[in-house]
C-alpha cells in the first residue's frame, strides 16, 4: 500500500477507535482486521452488528479509494450469517466493477477459522478529487 493511502486513512478515527488495522491494500482490493474486545459487544454478548458493519465499511473505503481518487459510499447492503464472541475478524474487499463515476465492491467478513460471518455489497461515487489534495487540505487546516 502506498504512503499516500496509508496517510489518508490515519484520519479515520472510528476505525482506529475500534482497533482496525489495514493488512493489505492494492488497486481495488483490501484486507482489514479487527480484534474483538469488550467495546465491540452487544447486549447479548456477541459482536455488535454495527461493529461488523463498520469493519466492512472501512475495508470498502480502503479498496474504493485505492485508485487515488476520493470515493464515497452511495449504497451498502449487509447480510449477517454467524454470531461471533471472540477472536479477530477479517474483512476482505474485492472490486466487482470500476467505472469512471461508480464502482461496486463485495466485502466478506470472516472469523479466525475462515467461517463467513457477514457479507456486504456496496457502491461508491468516484469523485475526480485526488486523495493527495484532501491530505494537503487536511494538513493546511491542522497548521502542519
Amino acid at each position: 500500500m502506498d504512503d499516500v493511502l496509508r496517510e489518508y486513512f490515519k484520519g479515520d478515527n472510528l476505525a482506529a477507535a475500534l482497533g482496525m488495522k489495514i493488512e493489505q491494500a492494492e488497486a481495488g482490493t483490501a484486507v482489514v482486521t479487527m480484534p474483538i474486545t469488550d467495546v465491540h459487544m452487544n447486549g447479548m454478548g456477541a459482536v455488535h452488528g454495527g461493529a461488523i458493519f463498520s469493519l466492512a465499511d472501512f475495508c470498502f473505503a480502503v479498496a474504493s479509494n485505492s485508485h487515488g481518487r476520493a470515493a464515497m459510499a452511495i449504497n451498502c447492503s449487509i447480510s449477517f450469517f454467524k454470531g461471533v464472541k471472540s477472536g479477530v475478524l477479517t474483512a476482505t474487499a474485492r472490486e466487482q466493477h470500476l467505472g469512471n463515476r461508480v464502482a461496486g465492491y463485495l466485502m466478506e467478513i470472516t472469523d479466525e477459522k475462515g467461517a463467513l460471518v457477514a457479507s456486504m455489497q456496496a457502491q461508491v461515487f468516484r469523485t475526480q478529487e485526488p486523495i493527495e489534495n484532501i491530505l494537503a487540505a487536511r494538513k493546511n487546516q491542522d497548521g502542519a
